[in-house]
């Protein structure tokens, strides 16, 4: 082997170097500039693209593209993180009215745009899809960069993205579905939703109930490095299974990250994740710059400004719009629809999809990330102009209509008000379903694993079926049960019982039903494993039922289940009860009258350290109310004004969107200012005591070495083999070696001072 060809590296190395090197001076640019991370990466893949003549380009496309899937991968890993289905829940109809009308109206518009321009069908279709999606990691950047991130209308705006990437998902299939010659209203559609919905309920509550289970097992084995290893694993391991389901990776590694998010190691897994994230969705950005094509900017300036309009205006007017039909005042409709002005990575994963099912033109990407780069640079513009906009509106409509529309929220229903046969039924309906993808599960396991595992063992005999038909009903038995018993003595359910006899046939009608669906599972095992005739099967399928619903130790192990399951979904509640981090309740209340609670972190470096309360005057000063002081696992509520802030604290914050925006900008403004490191080192020297020296006859606290110069006398050297300790009353004689320790600047003072 030659030495030039040890010296070579594989293109992958050198392809990497390129991108990082070029990927790190332009996000520099960008960051002093104070513009998104995001879009200086699309720049940096722009210049190391093979369209750039002039540039380093980069050679092996293939990898690149490997690397960007992987970061798409890792990027919704960390936007599962980020994620609760809990918190969906508690949102109400709201934000699913929102993200609803914002696709549908977005969609309509791309597809006309396209059609304007006489685009294929299959280019107008994908272009709707990718201008309903906005930007969850750009919108969120640009919340942090201008400090709106505590504001009401951002996390409004950040729950209505979250929806908006799971339907993106949803979409993806659609449109894979579509591409493949389906209806968009066939019944490849419906089926296409349902196995979505059927993987995703089996997938949260198998991981809810299994993962936090196996963490809190190996809790004392785990470190930082190896729960990354787990937790990276296991977003793997996902990405693999999903995609074995039909499904893309992205999708597999979200759900893992939504599951972890309900364990208690969530913030730890995601403090871990990001610089992981942070890399390979840097390479993911740099590839979608690597497609942008200069010449096809120069042939479709035109639609790439009419997009960019569209966008614009679109999320505009329909954006602000689909928030008040939500339930949003007018001011703070404008402000969320403003901000969702953009499209982003979502957008770049439509598209790919329609390169690799060959549906689109080649044009289409090149047109949309130009319009992305557009777009995300305008972002914090239109963020900051929703206000004014408001402004306008006010100046102009009727003070009427604009109090109508202030108070729109007002109008909705409030949802504490829920009819109790439309609780009862929902609850009862949720229940079903879950348990009913529970069971079907688990039968479909058990009849490709297990009946062929036992099948090869036993040999092909009756009891070897019967041996599977028991097994499988034993292990679906607690699920059976509890899709039949539960939710028969709740609260709504005793209370409609007691309050008419009318109400008594519809209960044990609901009762009844949901019987008949348990059976048509005991049915099906016994009937692909049996040639019984259905009469039969019926009756025995009704005996095995009976007996499961009055089995002691078959309640007693459902409730288990549920009880484990419930705990596993609260852990990280739990915790934060713990720990002195659940918000407050009465934070609710407050939302209604335009006041808010936001947290704030107190930065190590802030000039506010070790003052009190009353000394920082914080009402009168910004006008708002530190309501608590969260401190390790201590929680000081309603603080008095001798109370100091110490590093690391943090504190809960009551105030309006405006006050709080002025006090989280003074929080890091307040800040020591930076100095230079080295000229504050500490250096160790050896001083000459000499018959001029002014310290000759002073004893040690009467030289001023420390309180004068602020140096420190470390001990006197006396020919042994360690030095003698000086005493403050020792005096200083003609001779005498001394070693000290200060900053240079004030040993050569010292020294200036001794000669």
């Amino acid at each position: 082997m030659t030495r030039e060809t040890m010296a070579e590296l594989p293109p992958m190395i050198q392809d990497l170097a390129l991108i990082l090197v070029v990927a790190g001076i332009v996000t520099l640019v960008f960051k002093k500039l104070k513009q998104p991370l995001v879009l200086g990466y699309i720049v940096a893949g722009f210049l190391v693209s093979p369209h750039m003549p002039y540039t380093a380009s980069v050679v092996d496309m293939a990898n690149i593209h490997l690397w960007a899937d992987i970061g798409v991968m890792f990027l919704l890993f960390s936007l599962g993180l980020d994620f609760s289905f809990k918190k969906i829940l508690k949102m109400g109809a709201s934000p699913i009215i929102s993200v609803t009308c914002i696709i549908f109206a977005m969609s309509m518009l791309g597809i006309i745009v396209g059609n304007v321009f006489g685009w294929s069908r299959m280019d107008c279709i994908f272009l709707g899809g990718m201008l309903a999606m906005s930007s969850t990691t750009i919108i969120y950047k640009a919340f942090d960069d201008l400090g709106l991130r505590q504001q009401q209308f951002a996390g409004l705006v950040m729950s209505v993205l979250i929806l908006e990437d799971i339907l993106a998902i949803v979409m993806m299939v659609m449109l894979s579905a579509i591409a493949g010659g389906s209806s968009p209203d066939g019944s490849q559609m419906l089926v296409s939703i349902a196995k979505i919905v059927f993987f995703l309920v089996l997938w949260l509550v198998v991981g809810i109930f299994a993962v936090p289970l196996f963490l809190r097992s190996v809790r004392k084995l785990i470190n930082a490095e190896v729960l990354l290893i787990v937790s990276l694993g296991m977003c793997c391991a996902m990405a693999v299974f999903s995609t074995k389901v039909g499904f893309s990776s992205a999708f597999g590694a979200f759900i893992m990250g939504s599951i972890l998010a309900e364990t208690v190691e969530a913030e730890r897994i995601e403090k871990l994740v990001d610089p992981v994230k942070n890399l390979f969705g840097a390479i993911f950005f740099v590839s979608v710059g690597m497609l942008v094509d200069p010449q096809i900017l120069a042939d479709y300036a035109l639609p790439i400004f009419v997009l960019v309009m569209t966008i614009i205006v679109g999320q505009a007017v329909f954006g602000s719009l689909s928030f008040m039909l939500g339930g949003e005042s007018l001011k703070s409709a404008m402000r969320c629809g403003f901000s969702m002005a953009q499209i982003g990575e979502f957008s770049f994963i439509i598209a790919s999809l329609g390169l690799s099912l060959g549906v689109i033109g080649d044009f289409l990407y090149p047109v949309v990330v130009a319009v992305s780069v557009i777009t995300t640079f305008l972002t914090p513009y239109m963020i900051r102009l929703a206000t004014p906009a408001y402004n306008v509106l006010e100046a102009h409509l009727p003070k009427p209509i604009i109090k109508t529309l202030n108070h729109f929220s007002t109008s909705h229903p409030n949802s504490t008000e829920k009819n109790k046969w439309k609780s009862l039924l929902t609850q009862m309906a949720v229940n079903t379903i879950v348990y009913s993808i529970l069971a079907a599960a688990a039968i479909a396991v058990m009849f490709m694993f297990f009946h062929p595992f036992i099948t090869k063992l036993l040999g092909q005999h009756w009891y070897t079926n019967a041996i599977t038909i028991v097994t499988t009903i034993l292990i679906i038995a607690p699920f059976l049960r509890a899709m039949v018993m539960k939710k028969n003595h709740s609260e709504e359910f005793r209370a409609l019982w007691e309050e008419s006899n009318r109400n008594r046939l519809p209960l044990l009608f609901t009762i009844l039903a949901r019987f008949f669906i348990a059976l048509g599972f005991v049915f099906s095992v016994c009937r692909h494993l049996t040639h019984f005739g259905p009469a039969l099967l019926v009756t025995i399928g009704m005996l095995m039922l009976v007996g499961i619903i009055l089995s002691r130790s078959i309640k007693q192990r459902s409730i288990r289940l549920e009880r484990l399951f419930i705990n596993n979904l609260r852990s990280r509640d739990i915790e934060a009860e713990v720990h002195g981090k659940k918000r407050p309740l009465y934070e609710g209340k407050l939302l209604d009258r335009d006041i808010h609670i936001a947290e704030f972190d107190i930065p190590q470096e802030s000039t506010w350290l070790g003052k009190t309360l009353k000394e920082l005057n914080l009402g009168r000063q910004y006008g708002v109310h530190v309501s608590s002081i969260l401190r390790g696992s201590q929680r000081l509520n309603i603080p008095d004004g001798d109370s100091r802030i110490y590093p690391m604290d943090r504190i809960q914050v009551i105030g309006s969107d405006q006050q709080l925006a002025v006090f989280g900008q003074a929080l890091q403004q307040q800040v020591v200012s930076e100095e230079n490191i080295e000229q504050r080192e500490m250096k160790l020297r050896q001083i000459i005591i000499t018959g001029r020296s002014p310290f000759v006859g002073k004893t040690l606290q009467e030289s001023g070495i420390r309180s004068e110069y602020g140096c420190m006398v470390v001990g006197l050297e006396e020919g042994k083999e360690n030095l003698s300790g000086v005493s403050p009353k020792r005096t200083f004689n003609e001779g005498d070696i001394i070693w000290i320790v200060g900053e240079q600047k004030d040993i050569d003072r010292l020294l200036s001072s001794a000669n």
